[in-house]
């Protein structure tokens, strides 16, 4: 039950981030749900593959080549989802950032114990 509510607050947060940044469209709440649930796939089975991949480049940058990584997963769910539209990587840099932190305001708002 816990993890339902958990993509539903991401799907939510995702929803909310193109009424901050016009380069990104979400067209409907089913989109929402398709992009958040393979967000949090790509992140849980992709994103640590490529942390360690570009280890070297993190730590020379230290530690804002994260972003970079987290602006190309949110890009390439992005390709894959029909009705989910980022302008660019930029943008999907951005997008990652703002949606990551309303899933997290939303987590720390309705998850309190």
């Amino acid at each position: 039950m816990h993890l339902l509510i958990i993509w539903l607050i991401n799907a939510c947060a995702l929803l909310a981030v193109p009424y901050l940044m016009q380069s990104i469209r979400v067209d409907s709440f089913s989109t929402a749900l398709i992009s958040a649930l393979l967000l949090g796939l790509v992140n849980t089975l992709i994103r640590p593959l490529l942390v360690i991949l570009t280890l070297p480049a993190t730590v020379f940058t230290l530690g804002l080549f994260i972003f970079v990584i987290n602006g190309l997963m949110f890009w390439m769910v992005a390709h894959w989802v029909d009705g989910f539209h980022v302008s660019g990587f930029w943008s999907a840099v951005g997008g990652a950032l703002l949606y990551s932190v309303i899933s997290w305001a939303l987590s720390v708002l309705l998850l309190q114990k």
